[in-house]
Formats: C-alpha cells, structure tokens, sequence
C-alpha cells in the first residue's frame, strides 16, 4: 500500500445523526436507526495545527453576562417555556404537524418583537418558503400584526435568504420552513439531509456571530418526530414542540431541550379566528360545567411541566350488546393503564368488567398519561359501573399499583393548591403522605388519606351518602298521616 493509499481511508455517514465510521455498518451505532449509512467518500488524515483565534480568552468574570439575558417577547406563555424570552443569538428549532397553527404563532411573536418599546426601534424579519408573501399578509389582516417594523419575503434559495438578512438587519429571525431552504453548493432537492445540515448551520452562523435570536420551523414525520437529520436537534439551542389536536381549539408548546431555562415546562395556548391567545389559567378547560353529580366522572390534578391542571376524567360503563369480546375505547389516556386498572378493580375491588364496554376520555382533549390520574381514573370506572355519581366538589390524586395500593406522587402540594383554587373542597390522597404540610392557600381544602383502591372506593361510597343526606329535608307527621318537607 502506497503512502498516499494509506493516508486516505473510506468515510461513511450516517445520514440520521451524522455520526461517521471507517466501515459501513447496517445499523448507526449512535442513533440506532437502520440502512442509514452511506459512504460520503474517502477522507483525508490530516495533522491537526495551530490556527488564528478569533478572540482571545478572558478571565470568566470578564464576559458581559448580559449578552445572554433573555427578553420577553410580548407572549406570556411562550416566554414561560423559554425561560423569560428569545436571548439575541440563540437559534430555536419549532416543530409541529401541519396545519397545527406555528406560521400563527409565530407571526405574533415577531410582531409583538417588533412594536416593544426601546431606545431603538427593533426589526423583525419572516422568511416563508411555503406561502406566499400575500397570504402571510392577509393572516397578518386577520390577526392585527401589521407592525412597520415587521418585515416579510418568500425566499428558497440560502443566498437570498442571508442577503434580506443583510438589508433589513433584524433582531429576530423567522425562517417558515428550514426544508424548503436550498443552498446551490450542494447537489440535491430542498428537504434532504445534506441541505438541511448545510442551511441550519448556515444560519445558526449567521446567528450567533450578529446576536440575532433566530426561529427556524420544522416538519415533522408521521411518528411526530422532527423531520430531517437528528444532529440538527443537538445543534439549536431551544427545541420546541408544538401540539393541538385539528378538532379542539387547545394548543400546547412543550421544550425538549433548553439551554437557557426549564426543559420541563409548557405553555398553553386557544386557537381562534382572531389569532392565538395565551392561556394563563387553562384549567377551566378541562372540566364541564355540569352542576349535579353524574356518574361515571372523576376530577384529577395532573402535572404538565411544572403546572398543575386540573382535569376532569370521564366513563361510560354498558352491557355489550353484540355479545363476544367487549369494546374498550379510550380517548386522550393510556389504553395499557385503563386495562390495568380495569384488572385491579376487578381484583381488588369487586366489580366486575368482563362482559361490560368501557369507554374513558378526558374533557377538553388534554391528554391525562400521567400515573397520578390512575386513582380519579379507577374512580371514575368504578362509579360508571355501580351507577353511584361522586360529589362535584372532589377530587382524587394517586397513582395504583398491581396490588391496588395506593401510591406516593411528584408535586402534591402544587396539586392541592390548584384545587384548592378552583374551589374543590375535598381531596383523596395517597396515605404515604399523610402528615406533610400543604402551601399556603390550602385551607379550604380536605384531605383524605386513603391506602388502596378498596379504601378509595369505600370513602367515595360514605361521601355520596353524607350527601345524599345533607340534601335529604327533615319529615314532620301532619294531619292524615302524610310527610312533608319541613318549612
């Protein structure tokens, strides 16, 4: 083997992650996905030198801290999920399924950017390479974003994109969608792998060397993952996800990744014909406005992010009528949870669902996978199935084991408190924490502490009963023998 043989070996990529290997291999060692490696040539070695510094290194205390604070974008949920704001520089990738409402949102961020107060007016810029700039202007009509210092184009190519950078010079940048950009020095369409990676980091360049907070909009696949190479996830530094179901008007934006605050928190939002509209208490979505108890209905306090929501879990238990195998349908919770407890109840609660339909769902489409909404969900199976409605004013927190036990869960005390706020007076709780102090506000509350799923069952049964009671008027005897209410 000659020298220059043998300085030369043969590269292979993985097209996914980018992870790169001297041999081809049928599965990437690193993301795990199958038939993505290709080879992208022979590599070169060589030997590593000392290059020019941009800048010289300073003494930690030296750096300007301000540079990396972020500022409040005008919408309260967003910047709640972010961590305060957009930090100048900072390259955000939002991801959502078509049609969910991002090109929306988006287009009130910048123009809430673009009409804050300041020393200096600050420009915000939206390229769109999925609609014309006459449409994006007839949603800006309907939702009142006509801000001057709101600057709109519809570009594909990468060039164009960074000369309108050049001319308007903003503050914020808005690419609506990073597929549809190409660059010409590379050989395929819009969309594939090389011209994603080549046009993100193009951009994410652009970005950090002008201090420019940057906003580029994803696909997403078919398994709601994000479209395109997974080495443009480690590359952003804020990867968010944008949610909504097509036949409710809720909306939630989660953060997978955060490198400026909380990668645990969400933000929710109403879709309506004038726009997007941040919601700050959206818990009075989740719950119908019924009056009288019904049975078949339970309230748990469920946790997204760091905020608690209080949501209402509905049953509906009947006869199969077509004999065979019952239907079990569930909607917006875990198929595999509401099995295992339809078992525990069976066993450890004494009712019966063999021969019986179950269908469960939640109010207002939120979904309710969290463990702790096992106990309002076993709950609400159990009162479908007696026929016996639980008191509008109580709740049940808890998750349920194979035993039925009762189990501890994350973050009680923000669970009461909400409540506790919306004016639940009752709340059946896990006995493991039994004696712990509740926050402020919680006075108006009373908790249960129960042990397993028969206890539960059992205190249900004795609140219905002080119910029904307490409704019930007090009977005096009058003339003839007959009762009436006493007056």
């Amino acid at each position: 083997m000659t020298k220059a043989a043998a300085a030369r070996t043969p590269g292979f990529r993985c097209t996914e992650c980018g992870n790169t290997s001297l041999r081809w291999v049928g599965r990437c060692a690193e993301c795990q996905a199958w038939g993505t490696v290709a080879e992208v040539g022979a590599t070169p070695r060589r030997a590593t030198t000392a290059t020019a510094v941009t800048q010289p290194a300073r003494p930690i205390a030296d750096h300007d801290p301000e540079l990396a604070r972020a500022r409040p974008t005008g919408v309260a949920e967003l910047d709640r999920v972010l961590g305060g704001g957009l930090v100048p520089g900072s390259v955000i990738l939002l991801a959502g399924e078509p049609g969910v409402g991002k090109s929306t949102l988006l287009l009130e961020v910048a123009n809430k950017f673009a009409t804050r107060a300041g020393p200096v007016p600050t420009r915000a810029l939206i390229v769109t390479g999925e609609e014309s700039t006459s449409q994006v202007r007839l949603r800006a009509e309907r939702t009142g974003s006509l801000s001057p210092n709101l600057y709109l184009a519809a570009e594909n190519d990468l060039g164009a994109l960074l000369s309108h950078v050049d001319q308007v010079q903003p503050g914020l940048l808005v690419v609506d969608s990073v597929q549809t950009i190409s660059t010409d020095t590379l050989d395929g369409g819009a969309g594939g792998v090389p011209q994603i990676r080549a046009v993100a980091a193009a951009l994410i360049a652009v970005a950090k060397e002008r201090g420019i907070a940057t906003v580029l909009v994803g696909h997403v696949t078919k398994d709601g993952s994000i479209a395109g190479p997974r080495v443009l996830e480690h590359l952003v530094d804020v990867v968010l996800h944008f949610e909504g179901d097509r036949h409710s008007s809720l909306r939630l934006v989660r953060a997978s990744k955060n490198r400026y605050g909380p990668a645990d928190e969400v933000g929710c939002f109403d879709m309506c014909e004038d726009g997007i509209v941040g919601l700050a208490d959206p818990s009075g979505l989740f719950l119908s406005n019924r009056k009288i108890a019904v049975p078949g209905t339970c309230v748990a306090v469920t946790i997204e992010g760091r905020r608690p929501l209080v949501t209402e879990i509905q049953a509906l238990v009947n006869r199969s009528m077509n004999g065979g195998s019952p239907r079990r349908a569930v909607s917006d919770l875990d198929s595999s949870r509401v099995a295992m407890l339809l078992a525990v109840l069976t066993r450890h609660g004494n009712i019966a669902f063999g021969d019986l339909e179950v269908y469960a769902a939640t109010v207002g489409g939120i979904a309710a996978h969290e463990p702790a909404a096992d106990l309002a969900l076993a709950l609400a199976l159990a009162s479908a199935a007696r026929d016996k409605p639980i008191p509008a004013t109580f709740c049940a927190i808890g998750e349920v084991s194979l035993s039925g036990d009762v189990r501890r869960v994350t973050n009680l005390g923000a669970r009461i408190a909400e409540a506790a706020r919306l004016g639940f007076t009752t709340a059946l709780v896990p006995a493991a924490h039994a004696g712990e102090r509740l926050p402020s506000g919680s006075d108006s509350i009373q908790t249960l502490p129960v042990e397993t799923i028969g206890d539960a069952i059992g205190t249900i049964a004795n609140l219905a009963s002080q119910a029904v009671k307490a409704r019930r008027p007090a009977l005096q005897p009058i003339q003839g023998g007959i009762e009436s209410p006493r007056r």
